[in-house]
């Protein structure tokens, strides 16, 4: 599998502790400030980036309230509302990118956004974006995944809702176009998803299918699944961020406050730690526990001469005396020494 790709200046790979990216989208709610205060939150969590979804109500969808352009009744979150009416509330005015831009760099964060039409990518070019996001839904757009690629900048493609060929198609249209390298997102295109859902096992399926590092684009309540995804593969995880849930938002429900961001940081960090290697035997943390495992010691005082029995030798911890194993051959026999109590067993001592 390609080991890294550069994204600013993270590398994100097999190699690499889990590049943890918050995805803001429309938990701004309509509010600059508010969008400035969760940049800080963000920076404050340990996140190494900050995405955001670029475009404008009419590059998304149309004006139109037919059937066909409303999400369906039974939806957990947005049922029946209007496409465009959604979008004009939960999208993030051209405008705001650069102040946008220019606190989440002076915070320290890697900051990109998902483009959705030709635009965006002017928009976020100017802006020097250093990577790009393909969201799920337009993984089938190939022309704008071309345009994306002919930046030359590295690409994170969802693959929600996808199939091997759609995926195939996508990642040879990026590669064809220059694309700097490709990060394929398992993703459940489901707001919220449910966990049952998540298929994890697909990860190391996508990375040894398209020779790409893979990740996780989350909706599922809570950490738990992001984090578990770093044992399968996972070397890039997105999950959405707000300040409150309480505060509502179009995706406020499924999406992470700052200190349970804080936590997917960390415990996506210890998850890899802990992912080591293959080798099976005692590890350098585990010497000292070796000197406590059980071993065959005298456990009274005895005299020259006194049978060995169940009484005065047991298998104990401390380790240093003969293995427990060794239990039935010395009983029966006798000492050939004074022997104080607490002394490991040895052969030259019966």
């Amino acid at each position: 599998m390609t080991a890294t790709i550069k994204i600013g200046p993270h590398l994100v790979g097999a190699g690499e502790r889990p590049f943890v990216v918050a995805e803001m989208s429309g938990n701004h709610n309509g509010d600059l400030n508010r969008a400035l205060t969760i940049v800080d939150a963000v920076a404050e969590s340990g996140a190494h980036a900050l995405k955001l979804q670029t475009y404008r109500p009419d590059t998304i969808t149309i004006d139109v309230d037919t059937p066909a352009f409303r999400i369906s009744s039974g939806h957990e979150l947005w049922g029946g509302e209007n496409l465009y009416r959604l979008y004009e509330r939960a999208h993030t005015p051209y405008e705001w990118h650069a102040p946008i831009f220019e606190r989440a760099r002076e915070r320290g964060l890697t900051v990109f956004s998902s483009p959705f039409d030709a635009t965006a990518v002017e928009l976020l070019e100017s802006l020097d974006a250093p990577a790009y996001k393909i969201a799920s839904s337009e993984l089938v757009d190939l022309p704008l995944i071309r345009l994306v690629a002919s930046t030359g900048k590295p690409m994170v493609i969802s693959t929600g809702m996808a199939t091997v060929a759609e995926i195939d198609a996508a990642v040879r249209t990026a590669r064809d176009a220059g694309a700097a390298g490709i990060v394929l997102l398992a993703c459940t295109a489901s707001y919220p998803a449910p966990p049952a859902d998540s298929n994890l096992r697909r990860l190391p399926v996508l990375a040894g299918a398209f020779d790409v590092p893979v990740g996780l684009s989350d909706h599922t309540p809570g950490i738990g699944v992001a984090v578990a995804s770093v044992a399968l593969g996972a070397c890039f995880i997105e999950k959405h961020v707000t300040l409150d849930r309480a505060d509502g938002g179009v995706d406020s429900d499924f999406s992470l406050n700052p200190a349970e961001l804080a936590a997917l940081v960390a415990e996506s960090g210890r998850a890899y730690a802990a992912l080591g290697g293959t080798a099976i035997g005692p590890t350098p943390a585990e010497q000292e526990g070796l000197r406590f495992r059980r071993s065959l010691f005298v456990v009274e005082d005895v005299r020259a001469g006194d049978p060995v029995t169940a009484r005065n030798v047991r298998s104990i911890r401390p380790a240093g005396g003969l293995p427990p194993v060794e239990i039935d051959r010395v009983l029966g026999r006798t000492f050939a020494t004074d022997v104080p109590r607490g002394t490991p067993l040895s052969w030259d001592l019966i």
